[in-house]
């Protein structure tokens, strides 16, 4: 049987329309902002072979996330989820992770939680994205989480992750110099971590 991962992608999100309808009008684009990106996230299935299943649903309206709408299309996929799984949050995809199994209880046995450059408490612009104050509710319901961080991310800074650390101290924190916000092609680091699992 296959192994099953689900990806949540990053997104932005903020307190007024207005604030929102302020950064479309003054964020700074190129050509290269409206071309086909190719990265980690569409290629880990290829890197990691037919032993798994990845699944990358696309959340609504991701340049104006709400928790509310993303926690109904993300449970819109339990029926198709499969114990043992391994649930892969990027960004915004991350914190929407640590706030939903810190406040619910997830319906299958979690294999695996890869946090990468997730935005905590310190990062402005998470909306209605702002976490429990306790997240032991996400260890209890998954003792192998992995946290990503680079230490150039020019939008999460390091001491975020080091936040969910203080959390789950037993967390397997990987540090990287240079990744970025890690819009990279692949993250083999990554893969070869699910794979170990």
């Amino acid at each position: 049987m296959k192994k099953q991962i689900i990806i949540i992608h990053g997104g932005d999100s903020f307190d007024t329309y207005e604030n929102f309808l302020d950064s479309l009008k003054n964020w700074e684009v190129s050509l290269e902002t409206f071309l086909p990106k190719k990265d980690w996230k569409s290629s880990l299935q290829q890197e990691l072979g037919e032993e798994y299943e990845v699944l990358a649903p696309r959340m609504p309206n991701k340049q104006n996330a709400k928790y509310a709408e993303w926690k109904i299309w993300f449970e819109r996929m339990f029926p198709f989820m499969k114990d043992n799984i391994f649930l892969i949050g990027q960004s915004m995809g991350g914190l929407f992770l640590a706030k939903y199994l810190s406040e619910n209880k997830f319906p299958k046995k979690i294999a695996g939680l890869f946090i990468v450059a997730a935005p905590h408490s310190q990062t402005k612009g998470i909306g209605s994205f702002d976490l429990s104050s306790s997240l032991e509710k996400v260890w209890e319901q998954c003792q192998n989480i992995h946290l990503y961080q680079s230490q150039d991310d020019p939008i999460v800074p390091e001491s975020e992750a080091q936040e969910y650390k203080k959390a789950w101290p037993d967390a397997q924190l990987h540090i990287f110099q240079g990744r970025g916000h890690f819009n990279q092609e692949d993250f083999p680091e990554l893969a070869e971590e699910i794979r170990g699992n």
